[in-house]
């Protein structure tokens, strides 16, 4: 009764969060925040500390594979609360493809920024000479009609344009996460069910929420690489921006899965309340 008590306590004060107006409206300038300005960070943080190894486990077992954990949690959150509202499959599967849309753009521009990469790049081989031993900076030597693989097989460097693909993808599954479990809010504000499977999933997807912006502070702050991370968040924001505030604006139809909670939160009520607040959420989005 005590741990239901809390997990209820926990979920309402994040759900009020994640659906007030003014988070919604605010929380891509803040990611943009944090990824302009974290990099300063890296003249204060240790490089002693764990954080600073790309071998910690965090990096690991998250981060390399962080569109699958997005996809697991926020897909579960989604297909369960639009079936145990409507009860319909296709609905939910609707709900659903934003998922697999976010997902296709994602590979589409990681097979772009790998071709930009080896199109614009160079291998070179490092050299140690008495300059570099001296300066502590190997030489790099130019080896010409190699390419990417070849390069890298051969234990050498590729030097390309890139834009950092990490950060991209943090940024979209932050912003992606902040979209979809926003309806939750105005979903418990208009008196819907929420039982306990419910609010674990929402409470998981808040919690990878905050490992994700957690994750992106210490890539920037630990491993500064300017501008390809800038980049790489630019990216990511522009490819929200251009899915949840363009085109699931649209309305749900053939070619467009419409914006989260659409079909969801007209319940039934008979609460005048419930009716307002459902307006109001509505002219909010």
């Amino acid at each position: 009764m005590f741990l239901n008590t809390v997990l209820v306590v926990l979920t309402d004060l994040a759900a009020r969060l994640l659906g007030n107006t003014v988070f919604r409206q605010h929380f891509h300038l803040l990611l943009s925040a944090v990824v302009m300005f974290s990099p300063a960070l890296s003249f204060w943080v240790s490089q002693h500390s764990i954080f600073a190894r790309k071998s910690h486990f965090l990096y690991r077992i998250f981060l390399r594979s962080g569109w699958g954990w997005t996809c697991v949690f926020v897909g579960s959150f989604v297909f369960l609360l639009s079936f145990s509202i409507r009860r319909s499959l296709a609905l939910s599967i609707r709900h659903l493809s934003r998922l697999g849309v976010a997902g296709g753009l994602w590979l589409t521009f990681c097979k772009l920024l790998d071709h930009l990469e080896n199109a614009t790049g160079s291998c070179y081989e490092s050299l140690i000479t008495d300059q570099g031993a001296t300066s502590g900076q190997p030489m790099l030597v130019l080896r010409e009609g190699e390419s990417k693989s070849e390069c890298l097989k051969a234990g050498m460097l590729w030097r390309g344009y890139e834009v950092s693909e990490d950060v991209f993808l943090l940024c979209l599954c932050c912003l992606l996460l902040a979209e979809e479990t926003a309806v939750f809010g105005p979903y418990l504000s208009l008196g819907g069910i929420s039982d306990a499977p419910l609010r674990i999933l929402f409470l998981f997807c808040v919690l990878l929420l905050v490992l994700w912006i957690f994750l992106l502070f210490c890539l920037l702050a630990y491993f500064p690489q300017f501008p390809t991370q800038l980049l790489g968040g630019a990216l990511g924001c522009l490819s929200w921006r251009g899915l949840y505030q363009g085109w699931y604006r649209l309305g749900p139809s053939w070619y467009c899965p419409g914006r989260p909670g659409v079909g969801l939160l007209n319940t039934k009520t008979s609460s005048v309340e419930a009716e307002d607040a459902q307006l109001s959420h509505n002219h909010c989005n």
